[in-house]
C-alpha cells in the first residue's frame, strides 16, 4: 500500500521523525500604515496573543508589527519558506535580514540563540498578502549544542524543477537529479545518507507528477494544503490533509478541480528520544531543565536589538546581514 494514513491538517501539522513540526501561516494582510503595521483597526484582537483569524489576518503575538518577538530556540533547526509577503528576522548573535517572495532562511538553533520574526507590511498602496511555512527539523543529540548557525537561500539560488504539467521547488534534498543549495553545516539534512527532502509543488489542473522513490528507511509525508482535490495512489484527498506514504515507492499525484498546491517533507529518522517544552527541544526531561534555567541566567548571549520586536528600515530591500558583519543585499 501506498498510503500509511490521511490526517486533517491542524495547527501546527503533525509531522513524523526527523521533524517535529510544520505550521503553514496565510493572511491576508491589508495596506500597510507606512510603520509595517496595518492600515486598519487593531481594536477588538488580544493583541500580544493574537491568534484568531479575524478580517482575514492575525498579529500574532506583535502588538504593532505582526510576527513574533524575541524567543529562544535551543536543539533543533527552523526553516522558514517565504512564498508570499516579507519576514524581518534579527537575533541575539547579531544577525539580521529581510527576506521574502520564495526565499528560505534556514537557522540552526544548536545550543541557543534568541531571535524575531516579524511581518513587515511593507506596501502602503496595496494589500500585503504573507505565505510562510516555518518546518522544525530535530537535530541529533551529538549536535544539539553546536553553534548556532544562520544561512539564506535566496530564491534566485533554489532550483524550481519544470516538468510538463508541474512544478517543484528543490528547498532541500533533490529532485531528478537537481540540488538544493546546501543546508546548515551541522544539519541532519547535510549528510546525504539521511535523504532529507523539502519540495513544494505545484500541479497544474488535471496534470499530474510521480514522486520518485525514497531510500529504505526514509519517512514521506505529503500536505495538501490548498486547491480542491487530488488524486494520490488511487485515493481521492481534500484539501487540508497530509497523507504519510511509502517513501520507497512511487506516487502518483493527479490535480483535479483546481491546481494542486504541496508540501512535501521527507528524511530518515534520528530515532532518539525527544524531551520538548515551547521553543526547547532536548533529549531528555533534565537537558530539558538545564536548557530552561540557563535560558533563565544567560538569555542564551543576551539582546542586541533595542526593540523585542525589531523591524528594519521602511524602505529597505532585501538583505541578510550576518554575524561577522558580511551584509548581502539583494
Amino acid at each position: 500500500m501506498e498510503i500509511k494514513n490521511i490526517f486533517k491538517l491542524g495547527f501546527p501539522w503533525q509531522t513524523q521523525d526527523p521533524f517535529l513540526f510544520c505550521v503553514y501561516h496565510l493572511d491576508h494582510y491589508p495596506k500597510g500604515n507606512g510603520e509595517l503595521g496595518p492600515d486598519d483597526s487593531l481594536e477588538e484582537r488580544t493583541l500580544g496573543n493574537d491568534f484568531e483569524i479575524k478580517d482575514g489576518y492575525r498579529m500574532y503575538h506583535g502588538t504593532t508589527v505582526p510576527g513574533f518577538p524575541a524567543h529562544p530556540h535551543r536543539g533543533f533547526e527552523t526553516i522558514t519558506i517565504v512564498n508570499k509577503g516579507f519576514c524581518d528576522h534579527s537575533d541575539s548573535l547579531g544577525a539580521a535580514g529581510r527576506f521574502g517572495e520564495g526565499d528560505v532562511q534556514w537557522m540552526t538553533a544548536g545550543r541557543g540563540v534568541q531571535h524575531s520574526e516579524m511581518f513587515p507590511l511593507v506596501h502602503t498602496q496595496k494589500e500585503n498578502p504573507l505565505e510562510l511555512f516555518q518546518i522544525w527539523l530535530n537535530l541529533p543529540a551529538k549536535s544539539k549544542f553546536v553553534d548556532p548557525h544562520f544561512k539564506m537561500l535566496w530564491h534566485e539560488e533554489i532550483p524550481v524543477v519544470k516538468l510538463e504539467n508541474a512544478s517543484v521547488k528543490v528547498i532541500a534534498g533533490q529532485f531528478n537529479a537537481n540540488n538544493a543549495p546546501d543546508p546548515a553545516p551541522d544539519s541532519w539534512a547535510n549528510d546525504p545518507e539521511n535523504d532529507v527532502a523539502i519540495w513544494n509543488i505545484t500541479v497544474e489542473l488535471n496534470g499530474t507528477i510521480t514522486l520518485p522513490k525514497a531510500k529504505i528507511g526514509t519517512q514521506r509525508t505529503v500536505y495538501f494544503y490548498d486547491g480542491n482535490t487530488i488524486n494520490l495512489a488511487g485515493e481521492s484527498i481534500e484539501p487540508n490533509h497530509g497523507v504519510n506514504v511509502d517513501a520507497i515507492k512511487e506516487i502518483k499525484i493527479e490535480a483535479i478541480g483546481a491546481d494542486a498546491h504541496l508540501l512535501i517533507l521527507q528524511g530518515k529518522p534520528i530515532e532518539e528520544p525527544v524531551a520538548k517544552y515551547g521553543p526547547f527541544v532536548m533529549n531528555t526531561d533534565e537537558e530539558l531543565q538545564n536548557a530552561m534555567n540557563e535560558f533563565r541566567t544567560t538569555q542564551f548571549g543576551g539582546w542586541p536589538w533595542r526593540y523585542p520586536d525589531h523591524t528594519h528600515e521602511v524602505n529597505r530591500g532585501r538583505f541578510a546581514q550576518y554575524p561577522d558583519g558580511t551584509v548581502i543585499e539583494k
